[in-house]
């Protein structure tokens, strides 16, 4: 198991003597290890960290002022913008890790909004995991997957556990990326964003697939 030292970056950014934008930004990096190539993988994070903080210090940041503006000149209540990125550690077995983040965004509104990203490392290698790397022997293996969604969802349906749009199934085709996906040690998971297949009330869809 490779050992993982958590970084944050965090600030309150002000305008007028008023905090208008807040942040929290963490990152994984790899501190001890047997395996051979763990430079990528610690870069690769600490870099998308980096250029994060870089879009809310300036991007961000000038339109949390604007908006600040707004709703001074028009008497409204003034708002905090909120960036958090904070991720979770699904598997660490030998040369292998896999990961997701959650990029959760408030700029106004009812609620913010969250993103998923993962990443599935060779730490041998120094290089990311394809999806296609688990279903070698499987050439229609994205289908097998779709299939294997949808009765998932239809089982949760029937069951009442969870909510989805009436026509998921063309959905699920639709919105399906090759790169939403991470490890569990039983089995692997697919995602789907927020408002792909579901409504907000429904989060992110997770469909766990048992490993062939």
């Amino acid at each position: 198991m490779n050992e993982i030292k958590n970084i944050e970056l965090k600030n309150e950014l002000k305008y007028n003597d008023t905090v208008i934008l807040t942040y929290k930004i963490q990152y994984p990096e790899i501190v001890s290890s047997n395996c051979f190539n763990i430079n990528a993988f610690n870069e690769f994070n600490k870099n998308k960290a980096l250029e994060l903080q870089q879009y809310v210090n300036t991007t961000l940041y000038k339109e949390a002022k604007e908006v600040y503006d707004y709703n001074k000149l028009h008497g409204y209540p003034i708002m905090v913008y909120e960036v958090i990125l904070e991720y979770n550690i699904t598997y660490n077995e030998n040369c292998i890790i896999s990961l997701y983040y959650n990029q959760y965004k408030f700029t106004g509104g009812a609620h913010g909004s969250t993103i998923r990203t993962s990443q599935n490392w060779d730490l041998q290698n120094g290089c990311q995991i394809p999806l296609s790397y688990f279903y070698q022997n499987n050439p229609y293996y994205i289908i097998d997957i779709l299939k294997n969604i949808n009765n998932q969802i239809k089982e949760q349906i029937q069951s009442g556990n969870n909510q989805y749009f009436d026509n998921y199934c063309k959905l699920v085709l639709e919105t399906f990326n090759l790169e939403s996906y991470y490890l569990t040690p039983n089995a692997l998971a697919i995602y789907y964003q927020q408002y792909d297949i579901a409504p907000y009330s429904s989060g992110i869809p997770v469909f766990y697939l048992m490993y062939e």
